[in-house]
């Protein structure tokens, strides 16, 4: 059977020309990349990004607004997201599900949504519970049951926003492909696939990952918009794609930066020799303004290209849909990745998908 690549009714066919539209009555082009937020760091970069990609979307984390007391009773007299964020694109906002996998939150489920839904979140999420790889299958399906409640729990509560239906599961497709049925029974709007940031640090191996992404897509048709949560190396982003994932967010932009990586559409370089070497040279406002090895010991300066960088490539995706598939685009990638990591995984997962 031919592979998401060779087939004409592949998934990423589907997304071209595709919009999320919310319930106020704003739409935003898919595929869509959402930024977690930091306060103050994307409004200072906005301004030096003529001509380039914009930030259209970002990720605020609702857990730390409820339990600032200060914040929270600002919210409770009147405060709008849009207005705290001062930013008027896509709202989306977490529950603190992470937080909760690290530690006991004291916070029900019900609270937490009707907050977000209160503070005017676009998008917003359940108290989720986190899978991990390895979790075994008694565990997660009683995760996985749990979660489900939570959504439909939550589902009568939404008003102003649109409540992702967040699909668990663990390492065990069954249980995953289960998720997915159920989510699609109950009538979200908004599918989001989670758990899955442990399987792409792995080498770039995108053979399960691949294969959830793939497999959601099918059960979910190719009208609802499909959210993998913490995905954000641009590396990944178009084989997400072209499997049929519609929006991404994650910090990656700040964490590589910390731990001193250059993100490129190719692979995060920890050292600057392709760009030395001239085998690759970034178009972004923070290049063109500094000297690499600068960049490469600023931390900022290092955030700012990597944001831009990941924000580019969603808009390089979805101009390639536009004009067609993405299959020239990956073949690229595969290419110049490969000549630059031969040690990753990429290549040879992607293939095995198709197999």
């Amino acid at each position: 059977m031919p592979g998401p690549v060779d087939n004409p009714d592949s998934p990423a066919n589907l997304h071209s020309g595709r919009t999320l539209s919310v319930k106020r009555g704003a739409a935003f082009p898919l595929p869509l990349f959402i930024p977690v937020y930091r306060p103050g760091f994307q409004q200072s970069i906005l301004g030096a990004w003529s001509g380039g990609p914009k930030i259209e979307a970002c990720m605020v984390n609702a857990f730390f607004l409820y339990k600032d007391r200060q914040k929270k009773a600002m919210f409770k007299s009147g405060l709008t997201l849009a207005e705290y964020v001062g930013f008027n694109g896509l709202l989306c906002t977490d529950s603190g599900a992470f937080q909760g996998f690290e530690r006991t939150l004291l916070l029900s489920n019900k609270t937490i949504i009707a907050f977000q839904d209160m503070i005017g979140a676009d998008i917003v999420a359940p108290l989720d519970l986190v899978t991990p790889p390895g979790d075994k299958r008694s565990v997660a399906e009683k995760k996985l049951d749990s979660t489900q409640k939570r959504v439909r729990d939550g589902l009568k509560i939404v008003q102003r926003s649109i409540l992702a239906g967040i699909q668990q599961g663990g390492r065990f497709m069954e249980l995953r492909q289960r998720s997915v049925r159920e989510l699609v029974e109950m009538g979200v709007q908004y599918l989001g696939i989670g758990s899955l940031v442990p399987f792409f640090n792995r080498n770039h191996d995108l053979t399960f990952v691949g294969d959830v992404i793939r497999d959601a897509r099918h059960a979910a048709g190719d009208k609802l918009p499909m959210h993998v949560y913490g995905a954000g190396d641009p590396l990944e982003l178009p084989f997400m794609a072209q499997l049929g994932a519609d929006i991404f967010d994650s910090s990656s932009y700040g964490h590589f930066a910390n731990d001193g990586y250059y993100m490129t559409p190719y692979g995060a370089l920890k050292e600057p020799g392709p760009v030395i070497a001239g085998e690759f040279s970034c178009p972004c406002p923070i290049c063109a303004a500094a000297d690499v090895n600068e960049i490469f010991g600023d931390v900022e300066k290092l955030t700012a290209h990597n944001l831009w960088t990941i924000c580019d490539t969603v808009l390089r995706i979805r101009a390639t849909l536009s004009g067609g598939g993405l299959e020239s685009m990956l073949e690229d990638i595969l290419e110049r990745h490969t000549a630059w990591f031969p040690n990753s995984a990429l290549g040879s997962s992607w293939r095995a998908i198709h197999e």
